[in-house]
């Protein structure tokens, strides 16, 4: 019997034999994701995969678990020539079955383009943010720090303070995923205290086609700022933050220091009520392929 070429696709998991076709995935879309991305995410994670008889990677989907309670849904990819078959519903939908299957709640970051896919799927939306893009630093200012704060680079003693501020407020413990972005951009990770207590941190990575800064967790903007400016003084443009629509105040300072807004994303749950977390304290997202 004779396949057509759509009966031939096969899905498989994704695996590091796959990374040269899954950055060709983040390329096609002009997606930031880098190699060590991708190793990160298939490391902590799930990925599933669609490919031709001759082993081109056609299509992508990744699930990060976070504890047991949620988990991402991101990566979902196609090549731009073999898009409107179907390949992308199809791995989304492998993927929300993998999740059931371990009962996890389903969250993902909706490009605009994703958006209407996703609402079909039975997700919802919860709030919004945006990507902010800087192609050239402004001139070098000294930080100005709060007056009753303090902002200096991550030690090894901050991790259990840090883990408990980070929990509460993206709504499960993602050590593994913070320990790796500590060391994937060491001059961006930094953390603000304030009477002896920590109060904030900021992490960040570097990327395919810009660095990005976050997540960033802070008690008020006012810290969120302080320790952007940091980082600002000390990592390399061009540069990418995503910031919550909640923090107006955040994202005009940004506006200020010549970052644009490149585009927005929608988080969206499915089978629960609203996402986890506490978006208040939450100032820039940690990207749309990590939550």
């Amino acid at each position: 019997m004779h396949m057509n070429a759509e009966q031939a696709v096969r899905e498989h998991a994704l695996g590091p034999e796959h990374l040269a076709g899954a950055m060709a995935l983040s390329r096609a879309a002009n997606w930031n994701q880098n190699e060590a991305d991708w190793r990160l995410m298939l490391r902590l994670g799930q990925g599933f995969g669609l490919s031709a008889p001759d082993q081109t990677l056609l299509a992508s989907t990744v699930v990060l678990p976070y504890e047991t309670e949620f988990a991402w849904i991101s990566m979902v990819l196609v090549l731009p020539e073999h898009r409107r078959k179907g390949y992308a519903s199809r791995l989304l939908r492998r993927a929300l079955a993998h999740l059931q299957d371990r009962r996890l709640t389903a969250l993902l970051d909706a490009t605009a383009a994703g958006h209407t896919v996703y609402v079909q799927e039975g997700f919802a939306d919860c709030w919004g943010f945006q990507r902010y893009a800087l192609s050239a630093k402004p001139a070098a200012t000294r930080p100005q720090e709060p007056p009753d704060s303090r902002i200096r680079r991550l030690k090894d003693s901050d991790w259990p303070r840090l883990l408990a501020l980070d929990a509460p407020a993206f709504g499960a413990s993602r050590e593994a995923l913070l320990r790796a972005l500590a060391q994937r951009l060491p001059e961006a990770a930094l953390v603000a205290e304030r009477g002896g207590e920590l109060c904030g941190y900021l992490l960040g990575r570097d990327g395919r086609e810009a660095r990005q800064l976050g997540p960033l967790v802070a008690a008020d903007a006012q810290l969120a700022q302080a320790l952007l400016t940091r980082a600002l003084r000390d990592t390399a443009a061009p540069l990418y933050l995503d910031i919550l629509d909640r923090q107006t105040g955040l994202r005009d300072w940004a506006q200020q220091q010549g970052f644009a807004v490149q585009r927005p994303f929608t988080r969206m749950v499915r089978g629960a009520a609203r996402a986890p977390g506490d978006p208040a304290t939450v100032m820039l997202v940690a990207g749309p392929e990590l939550g």
